[in-house]
């Protein structure tokens, strides 16, 4: 089974408190709706307390082009993204250099650029010249656990491999300022910005192994829902990505997800009872709270993806690693089982069942 070697997060510079984009919302959106007191309520509503961007909060009050904010995206990626993987082979304990690294998925969806971020950040650290970059770009929200999947997938095909699994979020530098819609409200109080990487390493991998347990990838599923493209995802227009959000992704959730992992379950032989821990990408509160439903498992399994909520937003494709993160520095019994579970556009899931061993 592939080993979850390490797991590391950067927080972009400007941090932002929840009443401070709600401010910034009313003056945007107060002549668009005559009840924006009634639609502020998503911004207390959502259980977020802080978010952290790219940007101060005083560039957002004017209109940008989609060339400046693409152009953001693409110094503000290669700078976080080679700042958060210098985090993660800083670790001594791993045994690894950057020559050993065999493989970079780059997983994102917030901007553009070709060549795409691994290749620049190559030019910067001090990797191989022949590592793969595999780029993965769209999966939205769903995109950091479906780059664990493949990294795991690479791994299982070759297991000596060290493979690093990147994903830079900067979903503010998407902002349309001129989009009055409830979905750019909603946006607008749920998104933000975060920079995450993962080291994925192969059965035969010459890295070292803990002295404590740490988590190993047992079997991976990915799900599509045919016909679901409007339930989340982007429109490209003329100025940029406006986002797509559909207010039925919470029943959604509660109607498609059960089957789902009823099945992963099933297959690998186990029974809800014996999932220990429950690393949810956290797309927001209403979605925390479907998956409660639908799973039929305890509040308390969703603490950890509620705390990363709380503190950071939604940061797309990263959170999940933000919230394994917060996972991995529990303490955890050698044969702990938990899921990973991340829902993205498409409509899609991906699902990962994770071991602690030594």
């Amino acid at each position: 089974m592939p080993r979850i070697a390490a797991v590391e997060t950067i927080n972009p510079p400007h941090q932002l408190s929840q009443n401070q984009t709600m401010e910034f919302a009313r003056n945007l959106f107060q002549d668009a709706f005559s009840d924006i007191e009634r639609l502020l309520k998503v911004f207390q509503n959502g259980e977020i307390e802080s978010r952290y961007f790219a940007m101060p909060i005083e560039w957002f009050k004017e209109k940008r082009s989609f060339q400046e904010k693409n152009d953001l995206y693409i110094d503000f990626a290669t700078n976080l993204g080679a700042e958060c993987i210098e985090k993660v082979m800083s670790d001594r304990s791993l045994n690894v250099s950057y020559e050993d690294i065999d493989a970079i998925f780059f997983i994102s969806s917030s901007g553009l650029s070709t060549p795409s971020i691994e290749a620049r950040i190559m030019n910067i650290l001090p990797f191989s010249s022949h590592t793969k970059r595999i780029p993965i770009w769209g999966l939205g929200c769903a995109g950091g656990a479906s780059g664990f999947s493949r990294a795991h997938d690479y791994c299982k095909a070759y297991p000596k491999s060290n493979v690093l699994v990147l994903s830079v979020e900067l979903c503010s530098l998407t902002f349309q300022h001129e989009d009055l819609s409830k979905s750019n409200l909603v946006g607008t109080s749920l998104f933000a910005d975060g920079v995450a990487c993962a080291l994925i390493c192969g059965d035969e991998s010459d890295a070292a192994k803990p002295s404590e347990v740490s988590p190993y990838i047992k079997d991976t599923m990915s799900t599509l829902k045919p016909h679901s493209e409007d339930v989340m995802g982007w429109e490209v227009k003329d100025t940029g990505l406006y986002v797509v959000f559909s207010r039925d992704i919470p029943n959604v959730i509660r109607t498609w997800l059960k089957p789902n992992v009823d099945e992963f379950l099933h297959r690998n032989q186990l029974v809800g009872e014996q999932i220990k821990h429950f690393i949810a990408h956290p797309g927001g509160k209403k979605v925390l709270q479907a998956y409660v439903d639908a799973l039929g498992i305890p509040l308390s399994k969703t603490d950890i993806s509620r705390e990363v909520l709380r503190e950071n937003g939604n940061m797309s494709s990263a959170t999940v690693f933000y919230v394994l993160k917060n996972f991995m520095q529990t303490e955890k019994e050698e044969g702990d089982l938990g899921v990973m579970a991340a829902l993205g556009p498409g409509f899609s899931s991906e699902l990962l069942l994770v071991e602690w061993r030594k």
